[in-house]
């Protein structure tokens, strides 16, 4: 997949907006001598670039955004299973609206974008990210899990919401990998 000049910059942008908003703009929650929770809107330019260019332009956000915002500001060791959860949080919801075939041509709904970003955000920050916690630190699944699922039954819709109004008001910014044909009507989705 090519990546013009401005896709590049837009993606970079999204990078950066997310190490600001997961690094200096979200409340820190530290549990048993490491990082627990953290609260914030991280996790949005991260999806949004998996939903508008696609799976592989998501998984890219979310990984470098993971490792430049850990060598900017660590938070205990680095651990390369984050930065996995930081590429499906950009990849999943792009693929499950691709799977869905709910995106060709125009903007998902509410409905649409809540369930990817949803299924994404349990999948991620509700189950993954605590299991890894749990693995790698013995932190107890109850005392992670009990505020992300707080957390994300707030973040969710609003995450939902906030991409709709991005998506339908801002001209030119449907999703730009289905338009070049990546995903089309007559082709299996694998």
């Amino acid at each position: 997949m090519a990546f013009p000049t401005r896709r590049l910059a837009y993606l970079a942008l999204l990078m950066a907006l997310t190490v600001v908003l997961t690094r200096y703009a979200s409340v820190r929650l530290v549990l048993f001598g490491v990082e627990g929770v953290r609260i914030g809107f991280g996790h949005f330019p991260v999806l949004m670039a998996g939903v508008l260019y696609g799976p592989l332009a998501g998984a890219i956000v979310g990984g470098a955004s993971d490792l430049i915002g850990y060598f900017l500001s660590p938070m205990g060791p680095y651990m390369p299973h984050f930065t996995v959860i930081a590429m499906l949080t950009g990849a999943l919801p792009a693929l499950l609206l691709a799977a869905l075939r709910l995106r060709r041509g125009g903007t998902p709904s509410l409905a649409h974008l809540v369930l990817a970003i949803a299924s994404t955000q349990v999948a991620c920050a509700v189950f993954l990210t605590p299991l890894c916690l749990k693995m790698l630190f013995g932190m107890p699944l109850a005392a992670t899990m009990i505020p992300r699922v707080i957390a994300q039954a707030i973040l969710i819709p609003v995450y939902a919401s906030l991409m709709q109004v991005i998506l339908r008001s801002v001209g030119g910014l449907a999703p730009v990998w289905e338009k070049a044909n990546l995903v089309t009507s007559d082709a299996p989705v694998k």
